[in-house]
């Protein structure tokens, strides 16, 4: 009796293993910086090959996101900066007293001094606004309140 019930039990048992598999991975996104006196080293992780995946009313999309993005100082005007023709026009909303507007052309270390901007600044009723030539390389701004 104690066979028969035995067989019936592996007869009629299932396999308690899932039945999904993941066949591949990938480690997409990631990264950072990191620096001292010397040396910075910066750099991100992941592979473009991230494919969709769906079921009933949901779907994920993976892959890489370019991003342009601005830090906010907290308590700074929000600076904008957009394209007018040939020229780029930086701005940023009234009240603004004692922020002043900076500009490197490139982003080395946290201790390297960021100049004084040195285009003509014209201020309107609602913000202060700066129009430079548009020029090919990069341009960094921030408002600095000393």
């Amino acid at each position: 009796m104690k066979w028969l019930l035995l067989a019936a039990l592996f007869v009629t048992s299932r396999p308690l293993s899932a039945q999904d598999a993941i066949d591949w991975f990938t480690i997409d996104g990631g990264g950072g910086a990191s620096s001292n006196g010397q040396y910075s080293v910066s750099g991100t992780l992941g592979q473009p090959d991230a494919g969709a995946m769906s079921g009933g009313s949901f779907t994920l999309q993976g892959g890489f996101w370019g991003v342009v993005a601005a830090v906010q100082t907290p308590g700074a005007p929000t600076l904008s900066i957009t394209r007018a023709g040939s020229d780029v026009v930086v701005s940023w909303p009234l009240p603004a007293d004692g922020w002043v507007l900076e500009q490197t052309n490139r982003l080395a270390s946290a201790s390297e001094p960021w100049p004084t901007a040195t285009w003509p600044c014209v201020t309107n009723a609602s913000d202060i606004r700066v129009t430079m030539p548009a020029a090919p390389g990069h341009r960094f701004f921030r408002l600095h309140k000393p």
